[in-house]
Protein backbone atom coordinates (compact mmCIF):
# COMPACT_ATOMS: atom_id res chain seq x y z
CA UNK A 1 0.00 0.00 0.00
CA UNK A 2 1.42 3.38 -1.06
CA UNK A 3 2.04 6.08 1.42
CA UNK A 4 1.20 9.56 1.82
CA UNK A 5 3.82 11.79 2.99
CA UNK A 6 2.26 15.59 3.65
CA UNK A 7 4.90 17.94 4.64
CA UNK A 8 3.79 21.33 6.51
CA UNK A 9 6.71 24.01 6.50
CA UNK A 10 7.48 26.67 8.81
CA UNK A 11 6.71 30.34 9.52
CA UNK A 12 8.78 32.08 6.30
CA UNK A 13 9.02 28.57 4.57
CA UNK A 14 7.54 27.33 1.62
CA UNK A 15 7.30 24.12 -0.34
CA UNK A 16 10.93 24.62 -1.53
CA UNK A 17 11.56 23.65 2.93
CA UNK A 18 11.46 20.50 1.74
CA UNK A 19 13.77 20.07 -1.10
CA UNK A 20 16.05 18.12 0.46
CA UNK A 21 14.06 15.82 2.14
CA UNK A 22 12.56 15.19 -0.98
CA UNK A 23 15.75 14.51 -3.03
CA UNK A 24 16.68 12.07 0.19
CA UNK A 25 13.28 10.44 -0.44
CA UNK A 26 13.99 10.16 -3.89
CA UNK A 27 13.79 6.26 -5.20
CA UNK A 28 11.10 5.66 -2.11
CA UNK A 29 7.48 4.82 -2.98
CA UNK A 30 6.15 7.63 -0.98
CA UNK A 31 4.02 10.23 -2.73
CA UNK A 32 5.37 13.58 -0.93
CA UNK A 33 3.09 16.82 -0.71
CA UNK A 34 4.76 20.18 0.22
CA UNK A 35 1.74 23.17 0.08
CA UNK A 36 2.65 26.32 0.66
CA UNK A 37 0.60 26.93 3.65
CA UNK A 38 -1.55 30.73 3.00
CA UNK A 39 1.02 34.00 3.88
CA UNK A 40 3.66 31.70 2.27
CA UNK A 41 5.25 30.71 -1.13
CA UNK A 42 2.54 31.17 -3.85
CA UNK A 43 -0.44 31.71 -0.95
CA UNK A 44 -1.79 34.89 -0.85
CA UNK A 45 -2.27 35.96 2.91
CA UNK A 46 -5.86 35.14 4.74
CA UNK A 47 -8.32 37.50 4.44
CA UNK A 48 -7.92 37.84 8.58
CA UNK A 49 -5.50 36.95 11.33
CA UNK A 50 -5.44 33.32 11.92
CA UNK A 51 -5.05 31.14 14.80
CA UNK A 52 -3.39 27.60 14.74
CA UNK A 53 -7.13 25.96 14.34
CA UNK A 54 -7.40 28.43 11.02
CA UNK A 55 -4.23 26.80 9.20
CA UNK A 56 -5.93 23.03 10.62
CA UNK A 57 -8.78 23.40 8.69
CA UNK A 58 -7.00 25.07 5.86
CA UNK A 59 -4.58 21.64 5.69
CA UNK A 60 -8.19 19.60 5.55
CA UNK A 61 -9.63 21.59 2.87
CA UNK A 62 -6.60 21.63 1.05
CA UNK A 63 -6.35 17.81 1.13
CA UNK A 64 -9.87 17.14 0.27
CA UNK A 65 -9.45 19.57 -2.88
CA UNK A 66 -5.98 16.87 -3.61
CA UNK A 67 -9.17 13.96 -4.11
CA UNK A 68 -6.70 11.95 -2.82
CA UNK A 69 -7.80 7.85 -3.14
CA UNK A 70 -7.06 7.45 1.27
CA UNK A 71 -8.76 4.14 1.03
CA UNK A 72 -5.79 3.01 -0.25
CA UNK A 73 -3.10 5.09 0.86
CA UNK A 74 -1.98 5.66 4.19
CA UNK A 75 -1.06 9.08 5.10
CA UNK A 76 2.38 10.16 7.02
CA UNK A 77 2.58 13.66 8.90
CA UNK A 78 5.85 16.08 8.92
CA UNK A 79 5.62 19.32 10.25
CA UNK A 80 8.50 22.04 10.88
CA UNK A 81 8.71 24.51 13.66
CA UNK A 82 5.10 26.62 12.35
CA UNK A 83 3.96 22.81 10.38
CA UNK A 84 4.81 21.31 13.15
CA UNK A 85 2.64 23.33 15.52
CA UNK A 86 0.09 22.66 13.17
CA UNK A 87 0.17 19.17 13.12
CA UNK A 88 0.32 18.59 16.43
CA UNK A 89 -3.18 20.50 16.25
CA UNK A 90 -4.58 18.54 13.73
CA UNK A 91 -3.27 14.78 15.29
CA UNK A 92 -4.64 15.88 19.46
CA UNK A 93 -7.87 17.32 17.98
CA UNK A 94 -8.60 14.13 15.86
CA UNK A 95 -8.90 16.40 12.50
CA UNK A 96 -7.00 14.01 10.91
CA UNK A 97 -5.65 10.55 11.47
CA UNK A 98 -2.45 9.73 9.79
CA UNK A 99 -0.73 6.78 10.65
CA UNK A 100 2.74 7.90 11.77
CA UNK A 101 3.93 11.88 12.90
CA UNK A 102 7.31 13.74 12.34
CA UNK A 103 7.77 16.48 14.18
CA UNK A 104 11.05 18.77 13.31
CA UNK A 105 11.86 20.88 15.45
CA UNK A 106 8.03 21.56 16.20
CA UNK A 107 7.45 25.14 17.77
CA UNK A 108 4.42 25.14 19.72
CA UNK A 109 5.47 25.21 23.57
CA UNK A 110 4.67 29.02 24.97
CA UNK A 111 7.83 30.34 26.71
CA UNK A 112 7.75 33.58 29.24
CA UNK A 113 9.20 36.26 27.08
CA UNK A 114 13.11 35.93 27.16
CA UNK A 115 14.76 39.29 28.78
CA UNK A 116 16.93 39.66 25.26
CA UNK A 117 14.02 39.85 23.35
CA UNK A 118 12.16 42.81 25.56
CA UNK A 119 15.49 45.03 26.19
CA UNK A 120 15.55 44.17 22.15
CA UNK A 121 12.53 45.07 21.22
CA UNK A 122 12.56 48.53 23.67
CA UNK A 123 15.42 49.33 21.55
CA UNK A 124 14.06 48.64 18.35
CA UNK A 125 11.14 51.66 19.53
CA UNK A 126 14.50 53.89 21.05
CA UNK A 127 16.01 53.26 17.23
CA UNK A 128 13.09 54.55 15.67
CA UNK A 129 13.28 57.55 18.07
CA UNK A 130 16.90 58.54 17.22
CA UNK A 131 16.71 57.28 13.63
CA UNK A 132 14.10 60.56 13.54
CA UNK A 133 16.41 62.94 14.01
CA UNK A 134 17.75 65.29 11.11
CA UNK A 135 20.64 64.00 9.73
CA UNK A 136 20.06 60.33 11.12
CA UNK A 137 16.66 59.69 8.65
CA UNK A 138 18.68 58.08 5.55
CA UNK A 139 20.13 55.33 8.23
CA UNK A 140 16.60 54.60 8.94
CA UNK A 141 15.60 51.98 6.44
CA UNK A 142 19.25 50.07 7.53
CA UNK A 143 18.71 50.87 11.03
CA UNK A 144 15.72 49.66 11.39
CA UNK A 145 16.47 46.19 9.91
CA UNK A 146 19.40 45.71 11.90
CA UNK A 147 17.78 46.65 15.20
CA UNK A 148 15.07 43.94 14.67
CA UNK A 149 17.49 41.57 13.44
CA UNK A 150 19.40 41.98 17.28
CA UNK A 151 16.49 40.58 18.41
CA UNK A 152 15.49 38.10 15.65
CA UNK A 153 11.91 39.08 14.88
CA UNK A 154 12.66 39.90 11.13
CA UNK A 155 10.10 37.84 10.23
CA UNK A 156 7.65 39.89 12.36
CA UNK A 157 9.35 42.92 10.63
CA UNK A 158 8.84 41.70 7.09
CA UNK A 159 4.99 40.18 7.58
CA UNK A 160 2.23 42.35 6.22
CA UNK A 161 -0.57 43.74 9.01
CA UNK A 162 -2.67 40.48 8.58
CA UNK A 163 0.32 38.01 9.10
CA UNK A 164 1.93 39.85 12.12
CA UNK A 165 -1.40 39.72 14.13
CA UNK A 166 -1.52 36.05 12.62
CA UNK A 167 2.12 35.46 14.19
CA UNK A 168 0.99 37.39 17.58
CA UNK A 169 -2.09 34.33 17.79
CA UNK A 170 0.09 31.46 16.98
CA UNK A 171 2.82 32.35 19.40
CA UNK A 172 0.10 33.35 22.41
CA UNK A 173 -1.29 29.84 21.41
CA UNK A 174 0.31 27.08 24.37
CA UNK A 175 0.16 23.07 22.56
CA UNK A 176 1.05 21.54 25.86
CA UNK A 177 -2.38 20.19 26.83
CA UNK A 178 -2.47 18.80 23.19
CA UNK A 179 0.63 16.68 23.59
CA UNK A 180 -0.80 13.66 25.56
CA UNK A 181 -3.94 13.83 24.09
CA UNK A 182 -1.42 12.13 20.61
CA UNK A 183 -1.76 8.21 20.49
CA UNK A 184 -0.21 8.00 17.37
CA UNK A 185 3.42 7.00 16.30
CA UNK A 186 5.74 9.89 16.96
CA UNK A 187 9.09 10.72 16.18
CA UNK A 188 10.42 14.02 17.06
CA UNK A 189 14.19 15.53 15.19
CA UNK A 190 15.66 18.13 16.99
CA UNK A 191 18.96 20.31 16.76
CA UNK A 192 20.45 20.53 20.21
CA UNK A 193 21.45 24.03 19.09
CA UNK A 194 17.99 24.97 17.88
CA UNK A 195 17.42 29.07 19.46
CA UNK A 196 14.24 29.17 17.85
CA UNK A 197 12.78 25.96 19.58
CA UNK A 198 15.25 24.94 22.44
CA UNK A 199 16.31 21.30 23.04
CA UNK A 200 14.09 21.52 26.22
CA UNK A 201 11.10 21.74 24.14
CA UNK A 202 11.83 18.62 22.03
CA UNK A 203 12.54 16.80 25.54
CA UNK A 204 8.53 17.94 27.06
CA UNK A 205 7.32 16.63 23.35
CA UNK A 206 8.90 13.34 23.95
CA UNK A 207 7.36 12.87 27.67
CA UNK A 208 3.93 14.23 26.53
CA UNK A 209 3.30 12.17 23.41
CA UNK A 210 3.84 8.41 24.58
CA UNK A 211 5.82 5.79 23.09
CA UNK A 212 7.29 8.52 20.96
CA UNK A 213 10.83 8.64 19.53
CA UNK A 214 13.45 11.72 19.90
CA UNK A 215 16.52 11.62 17.27
CA UNK A 216 19.20 14.45 18.85
CA UNK A 217 21.40 16.05 16.52
CA UNK A 218 24.24 18.03 18.33
CA UNK A 219 25.44 21.06 16.63
CA UNK A 220 22.22 21.41 14.56
CA UNK A 221 20.08 24.51 15.02
CA UNK A 222 16.74 24.96 13.42
CA UNK A 223 16.82 23.44 9.97
CA UNK A 224 17.23 20.11 11.36
CA UNK A 225 14.99 19.24 8.46
CA UNK A 226 17.03 20.11 5.82
CA UNK A 227 20.42 19.85 7.48
CA UNK A 228 19.39 16.12 8.71
CA UNK A 229 17.17 15.25 5.44
CA UNK A 230 19.38 11.79 5.04
CA UNK A 231 18.69 11.06 8.52
CA UNK A 232 14.82 12.03 8.64
CA UNK A 233 14.05 10.45 5.64
CA UNK A 234 15.96 6.91 6.56
CA UNK A 235 13.66 6.95 10.03
CA UNK A 236 10.63 7.69 7.17
CA UNK A 237 11.04 4.61 4.90
CA UNK A 238 12.32 2.32 7.50
CA UNK A 239 8.90 3.26 9.75
CA UNK A 240 7.41 2.81 6.88
CA UNK A 241 8.09 -0.71 5.71
CA UNK A 242 7.73 -1.71 9.21
CA UNK A 243 3.84 -0.71 8.56
CA UNK A 244 3.60 -2.57 5.13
Amino acid sequence: MRSVLLCLHGWGGSKDSFSELREALKGSDLKILTPDLPGFGTEPDPSKPWTTDDYANWVLQWLQNQQLETKNQKLLLLGHSHGGRIAINLVAKNKLHPTHLYLCAAAGIRHPRHIKRIIGLSLAKTGKFFLQIKGLKSLQPLGKKLLYRLVRVHDYERASTVMKDTLRNVSAEDARPLLSQIHIPTDIFWGEQDGMTPFSDALLMHSEIKGSHLHRFPGIRHRVHRDKAEEIAKVICERSARQE
